[in-house]
C-alpha cells in the first residue's frame, strides 16, 4: 500500500474535509440515480414530470412498462409490437450482423432488411431475457456464512449459496432461469427470475456507415450523429415454450410493448430510462479507486489497444477474417476508449482525493461519538490492510486474468486441468459448472473459446505477455515464467516448438478427448499443458488470497455503508449490477469546458457536415440524396428545420444501458440510449449533474432511416406509426 502517498493526500484535502463535514450535517437526497424496482414506488416521479400513473411504469401485481423490457446480448432492448419486435442498438446486434455476413453478402457494410418475417435470419449466439419476478434472499445467504470465520471460505460459501439458490429456482420446463444478484456487498442479495427466449432473429440493421457513423472517432463523444439502432424479433415454439431456431416457431407475444411516439422530444422535456445497467462502483473505498487509476485501467487500455493493432495486421489482406474479428475489435476498442475516459475523469475532478476527504470526514464523525468509535474505530485501517494485499498482487493478477482470457491454448489448458480436478470429486462437491447436470453445457461453451482462436494472434500475444512477465519489477513475480525462461530468445523458441504444435487449440481433438473416461484424459501429455499446470499453481494461490480479500471486504463493506448512512443521514441506492433499473431526468445540454456549451439535439445537417470530412464519416450516397432533396417526410423537426439525429440528457446510465428505451412523460418511446459523453465515462465511479450526460438516437431518425434507407415501411406500420 502506498502509505506515504495517502498521507500527503490527507494533508492537501483538509479544506475539502471541512466542506464535506459541513454538508454532512444536513439530510440529502441519494446521490445515485439507477433506482432498483424496490425503490421506484418511493420516488415522486409525478412531481419530476411524469404524466402517467407511476403504477403504469412498474406494477408488481399487474402489467406495466417493465414488462416490455428485455436483456439481449448483454444490452437492453424493448418490445415495440405485439409480435415480439425488439429495438436495441446497432452495436448490440453487431455480433449477429457480422456473423451473418460474408464478403459476398456483407450485411455490416450494406445493412440488412427482411421484407417480411420469412426473411428474418437467426441472430446466432443471442438470447432474450425477460424479468418475471424478484425476491430478497439476503437472510438465507447470510445465515449460511454466519459461523464462518475463515475469510476465503466465507467468500466461497457466499458464491456457492448464491448459485444453489439460483439452481433451485431454475425451471427449465417453463423456460425460467434464476440468478442471485448482490445488491450491497456482504449485506443484501436478491433472487431474480427471467424468462429465456432462445430463438432471436435479425429484422433490420442499417448500414454500418449509419449504425456506426463516426466509428471510434466519435465514440464516447458529443455532438453525436450515429444511427445506433437495429430491430430483432423474439420467437418461441408453437406452444409458447423456449426453443432453438426452427421454421415452425412463431413470434413471441409480450405482455406489454412500448408505444412509439414519432413526434420526438424538445430541450427540457422530462424523460426516463428503463434498462439493465452493468456495473458501478460508487460505494467502494478510496483504495478501490486508486487500484483502478494506477493499475486496472491503464493496463487494460494499453493491452486492448495492442490487441486491436494485431487483429488489424493479421486480417489486413483477408476480408473474411476482417468480418470474423470485427465484433471482437469493436468490443476491445469500446472498452479501451472508455477506460481512457475514466482515467482522464478521475484525474480531472480529483476523484481519489475527494473520496479520501469523505473518508476523513467519516473518520472524524466516528471519533466524535464513543458508541460509533467502539464499533467502527478500526474500519478504515482494516480496509487499508486488505487493499495492501490487493495492491501487492495487482500486477500478477491483471497478467493472469488477461493471458488466460486471450490465449486459447492457456484457456483450454486451464479448463482441462480444472475438469480433471473436479470430475474426481463426488458430484455434489464439485464446482457447479462441473456437476453432472451442467458439465455438458460447460463443455459446449468451449465452442466460443475456439471461435476466438487466431494462430498469429496467439503467437504474438504469448510472446508479449511472457516477455512482460519476465521483466516484472514488482514484489510478486510469475514463477513459472522465471523458472522456464531467462530471455526473449528462449520464449520465442518455446512458442515455435511448443505453442504452435500444441493439440490444445485443436477443437475436434479436445472435444473428442473429453468424451473419454477421466483415466484416459489423464494420459494426455502436452508441453503446453505442463507449462499451464505450473502457472495454475501460482494462480490458485493468488485466487485464494483474492477470496480472502473478498471475504474480508464482505464483512467490512456493510460497516462502511452503515456508518456512511449515519454520517450523511440518508439512504443509498445499491450499485448497478445488471439488474433492471430506472433513471430519470431531462433533455439537457452541458458545458464541458470554459466558454463552451453543447445543445442537446443534433440533426441531419451535422451528419452531412461530418460526411464532407471523409474517413470514419462515410455515409451511403442515398442518405446524401435524401438530404439534398429535403425528403424528410413527417420526421422533420420544424423548429430545427431538419431531421433530429441524437439527443443528450442528464440521466444516470452505464454499460448495459445500451439499447435502453428513452421514454417521455407519457411512457412513450422517443429514443434509444447508446452512449455517454466522454466526461461521463466516469459514471461508473461517480455521477454529477454538471458533466454526466448520456446519448441516445432520436426515434425520428430511427423511423426516417428505417423507412427511407431500409425500405422498412412495414415495420413502422407494425409499430403503429402513421406516415
Amino acid at each position: 500500500m502506498k502509505k506515504s502517498i495517502r498521507k500527503s493526500k490527507y494533508v492537501t484535502v483538509l479544506a475539502a474535509v471541512l466542506v464535506i463535514l459541513f454538508m454532512g450535517m444536513f439530510p440529502s437526497a441519494p446521490e445515485e440515480g439507477m433506482y432498483p424496482l424496490s425503490e421506484v414506488g418511493k420516488l415522486d416521479l409525478v412531481k419530476a414530470g411524469l404524466k402517467i400513473d407511476p403504477q403504469e411504469l412498474y406494477n408488481p401485481n399487474g402489467t406495466s412498462l417493465i414488462d416490455a423490457l428485455v436483456n439481449i446480448g448483454g444490452c437492453t432492448g424493448s418490445f415495440v409490437s405485439e409480435d415480439g419486435l425488439v429495438i436495441t442498438n446497432h452495436h448490440c446486434a453487431f455480433g449477429a450482423i457480422s456473423r451473418a455476413s460474408t464478403p459476398e453478402t456483407n450485411f455490416l457494410s450494406d445493412g440488412f432488411v427482411a421484407k417480411d418475417k420469412s426473411e428474418e435470419i437467426p441472430a446466432k449466439g443471442y438470447t432474450v431475457r425477460i424479468m418475471e419476478s424478484y425476491k430478497d434472499v439476503s437472510e438465507e445467504i447470510l445465515e449460511a456464512v454466519a459461523d464462518i470465520e475463515d475469510l476465503a471460505e466465507r467468500s466461497r460459501e457466499i458464491g456457492k449459496k448464491m448459485r444453489e439458490l439460483a439452481e433451485e429456482a431454475n425451471d427449465e420446463e417453463n423456460s425460467i432461469e434464476a440468478r442471485v444478484s448482490e445488491m450491497f456487498l456482504g449485506q443484501t442479495y436478491v433472487l431474480f427470475k427471467y424468462r429465456i427466449i432462445k430463438d432471436v432473429r435479425l429484422v433490420y440493421a442499417p448500414p454500418q456507415s449509419i449504425g456506426n457513423f463516426g466509428g471510434e472517432t466519435d465514440n464516447w463523444m458529443w455532438p453525436r450523429h450515429t444511427g445506433d439502432f437495429s430491430f430483432m424479433r423474439a420467437y418461441v415454439a408453437p406452444d409458447g415454450s423456449a426453443a432453438e431456431y426452427s421454421a415452425e416457431n412463431i413470434p413471441f407475444k409480450p405482455k406489454k410493448f412500448l408505444k412509439v411516439n414519432p413526434n420526438g422530444v424538445q430541450e427540457g422535456d422530462f424523460t426516463f430510462i428503463l434498462g439493465y445497467p452493468g456495473r458501478t462502483y460508487r460505494h467502494l473505498p478510496s483504495q478501490f479507486l486508486e487500484y483502478q487509476q494506477d493499475y486496472h485501467l491503464p493496463y487494460i487500455a494499453d493491452l486492448y489497444e495492442w490487441i486491436i493493432e494485431q487483429l488489424e495486421d493479421i486480417s489486413a489482406d483477408d476480408e473474411t477474417l476482417q468480418l470474423e474479428v470485427a465484433s471482437y475489435k469493436k468490443g476491445l476498442a469500446n472498452t479501451s476508449k472508455n477506460y481512457r475516459g475514466k482515467m482522464l475523469g478521475i484525474n480531472r475532478i480529483g476523484l481519489v482525493d475527494k473520496k479520501i476527504a469523505e473518508e476523513e470526514a467519516i473518520a472524524e464523525f466516528i471519533n466524535s461519538d464513543d458508541v460509533l468509535k467502539e464499533k467502527y474505530s478500526t474500519l478504515f485501517s482494516d480496509i487499508d490492510s486488505v487493499y495492501s494485499g490487493i495492491f501487492k498482487n495487482a500486477e500478477a493478477n491483471l497478467w493472469f486474468g488477461r493471458i488466460t482470457r486471450f490465449s486459447t491454448s492457456l484457456n483450454i489448458s486451464n479448463f482441462l486441468l480444472t475438469y480433471l480436478e473436479e470430475m474426481k470429486k463426488p458430484n455434489l462437491e464439485r464446482k457447479s459448472a462441473y456437476r453432472d447436470e451442467n458439465v455438458k453445457k460447460t463443455i459446449g461453451r468451449l465452442n466460443r473459446t475456439f471461435s476466438m482462436y487466431y494462430p498469429d494472434l496467439e503467437e504474438r500475444l504469448l510472446f508479449r505477455m511472457l516477455t512482460e512477465a519476465l521483466n516484472f519489477e514488482g514484489e510478486v513475480k510469475i514463477e513459472a515464467v522465471n523458472n522456464n525462461f531467462t530471455n526473449e530468445d528462449e520464449i520465442e523458441d518455446f512458442i515455435n516448438s511448443v505453442v504452435l504444435d500444441t493439440k490444445l487449440t485443436d477443437k475436434e481433438f479436445i472435444l473428442a478427448l473429453l468424451e473419454k473416461p477421466i483415466e484416459e484424459i489423464e494420459k494426455f501429455e502436452d508441453p503446453m499443458l505442463t507449462f499451464a499446470s505450473e502457472l495454475k499453481t501460482q494462480l490458485d494461490a493468488l485466487d485464494e488470497e483474492s477470496d480472502m480479500a473478498d471475504g474480508a471486504l464482505s464483512k467490512l463493506s456493510p460497516k462502511l455503508i452503515e456508518v456512511k448512512k449515519a454520517w450523511k443521514k440518508t439512504s443509498f441506492i445499491p450499485d448497478a449490477n445488471s439488474t433492471l433499473r430506472l433513471t430519470y431526468g431531462y433533455i439537457k445540454g452541458y458545458s464541458p469546458a470554459d466558454a463552451t456549451y453543447y445543445s442537446p439535439i443534433t440533426t441531419l445537417d451535422g451528419v452531412i457536415d461530418k460526411a464532407n470530412q471523409g474517413g470514419e464519416y462515410e455515409i451511403p450516397e442515398q442518405l446524401r440524396e435524401l438530404y439534398e432533396s429535403k425528403d424528410y417526410g413527417r420526421f422533420v423537426d420544424k423548429k430545427l428545420g431538419s431531421v433530429p439525429v441524437a439527443i443528450l440528457y442528464n440521466m444516470d446510465t452505464t454499460g448495459g444501458n445500451s439499447g435502453s428505451p428513452i421514454l417521455n412523460a407519457n411512457g412513450e418511446l422517443i429514443g434509444v440510449n447508446f452512449d455517454r459523453a466522454f466526461e461521463a465515462t466516469i459514471n461508473d465511479y461517480a455521477w454529477n449533474e454538471s458533466y454526466s450526460r448520456s446519448i441516445g438516437v432520436d426515434i425520428r431518425y430511427v423511423l426516417w432511416i428505417t423507412q427511407k434507407i431500409g425500405n422498412g415501411g412495414y415495420l413502422l406500420k407494425e409499430m403503429g406509426v402513421e406516415l
